[in-house]
């Protein structure tokens, strides 16, 4: 049968979603933690696959077995079987056609900076610093562009693997709650360190370092070089996956309603 999960986690102290010789990942981890409570391996895929640092409060991921257990299994078995920053939420059985991946309709981050003179003690690790002022209005007004379908070759890592770099954002918010500045991006898919990318150049043109229409040169110069500096990875959270109804997936709620920026 086919599982699908909903796990959460602090990628803090993780080299990243996907597997690979060094065992600090969060699916190496995930992995484990399921073929202990299947008593044989599981293979897993996910939604989307995180950097270093990223977070997720609702990765979805799959996987196939042929053992039973019913849900709470997985979910309590597994998550004995993890360290406390990772966190599987909720499963269900699946139908065959499902894929994590390639059966989701869009994927949700959220993008959290905080716009202070001191660097966070609380949420170090967790949020993204900011020292210098950002003006909400001006990353307002440059994120408008970058809304639509576009090819977005200067916002994607050097190392990208994708075959296209056109994809299409749906949303693109930029909030503000005092010192708290949140981004929100939804799009059909995402390119390497693509969210990232886009959070540098609208806190570059948010401090003042560079004007308005700079979000629109950088996009229709097609080159990664012109895009300046990848925003560090601590603020970026993977908050929710969109599939087609027929699939009953849970959506998870965006992360920061709790700080007034619903």
């Amino acid at each position: 049968m086919k599982i699908v999960l909903g796990v959460e986690y602090n990628g803090h102290n993780y080299c990243g979603w996907q597997k690979q010789m060094i065992p600090d990942t969060i699916q190496a981890k995930l992995e484990t933690a399921l073929s202990i409570v299947a008593d044989s391996p599981v293979e897993t895929y996910c939604a989307g696959r995180t950097d270093a640092g990223v977070h997720a409060t609702q990765q979805v991921v799959h996987f196939e077995t042929n053992v039973q257990r019913d849900n709470h299994s997985w979910v309590f078995g597994g998550n004995s079987h993890l360290s406390k920053d990772i966190s599987i939420t909720w499963a269900k059985s699946i139908d065959d056609d499902f894929h994590a991946r390639f059966s989701a309709k869009s994927r949700t981050y959220q993008y959290l900076i905080l716009n202070r003179r001191a660097r966070p003690g609380v949420w170090n690790g967790k949020v993204t610093w900011e020292c210098r002022d950002l003006e909400l209005s001006r990353m307002k007004k440059a994120a408008q562009c970058l809304i639509g379908e576009h090819d977005f070759t200067s916002f994607r890592a050097v190392a990208c693997q994708a075959k296209t770099p056109v994809r299409t954002i749906h949303e693109l918010l930029i909030q503000q709650s005092e010192q708290w500045f949140l981004i929100t991006v939804r799009a059909n898919a995402f390119l390497h360190h693509m969210v990232r990318n886009i959070a540098g150049v609208l806190m570059t043109i948010g401090m003042g370092k560079e004007d308005i229409n700079w979000a629109e040169e950088v996009l229709y110069a097609k080159d990664r070089t012109a895009g300046g500096v990848t925003a560090a990875p601590d603020g970026l959270y993977l908050v929710d996956v969109s599939y087609p109804d027929k699939y009953a997936i849970p959506h998870s709620k965006k992360l920061f309603f709790s700080l007034g920026l619903s």
